[in-house]
């Protein structure tokens, strides 16, 4: 019996961790995502077995370099909320409130350092209170559409954002 409940609690261990945002381990064997996986590893320095959301790292790539337009919705032109949205709907199959304001007021805060991947980011822009929001992704970097360069990769440690940072979380 010792023997039995020694070789099933690894089992029911493994078993019993389920991941956030219902995101699944699986080896990635496509090659087309191997080169997501490569490319946005690079880019977040981190290993490549860290990039397990295929589908989030496919979305930004798909929607990097997107031109900043407010109030936009579309690959034509996004604001920052818009391009959360859009992302929360497609990768995570949840609605988020249009705006910044109510994002921020929804969001169940977290410590900077216990910030997860998939968590919103947001920041007070130019000294208006949660101006501007952000996917959190790994590594202290984000994604988002900034109004001068569109859809970007961001670090939490470039000083701009350091100063502007407001809060992250989940809803």
């Amino acid at each position: 019996m010792k023997r039995f409940v020694l070789y099933m609690l690894p089992v029911l261990l493994i078993v019993s961790c389920k991941p956030k945002h219902d995101v699944v381990d699986v080896p990635v064997t496509d090659p087309k995502e191997q080169v997501i996986q490569s490319k946005y590893a690079e880019l977040l320095r981190v290993s490549p077995t860290e990039i397990t959301n295929i589908p989030l790292y496919a979305f930004i790539d798909d929607w990097m370099g997107t031109k900043y337009k407010y109030g936009g919705l579309s690959k034509s032109g996004v604001d920052c909320s818009g391009f959360c949205n859009i992302l929360y709907n497609e990768v995570y199959k949840k609605e988020l409130p249009r705006t910044t304001g109510e994002i921020s007021a929804q969001i169940k805060k977290v410590n900077k350092d216990q910030l997860e991947e998939g968590h919103l980011v947001v920041f007070n822009i130019a000294n208006k209170k949660n101006s501007h929001v952000g996917v959190y992704l790994k590594n202290n970097m984000f994604i988002h559409a900034s109004t001068s360069s569109g859809v970007i990769i961001s670090s939490l440690d470039n000083p701009y954002y350091v100063k502007a940072y407001s809060k992250g979380g989940e809803l």
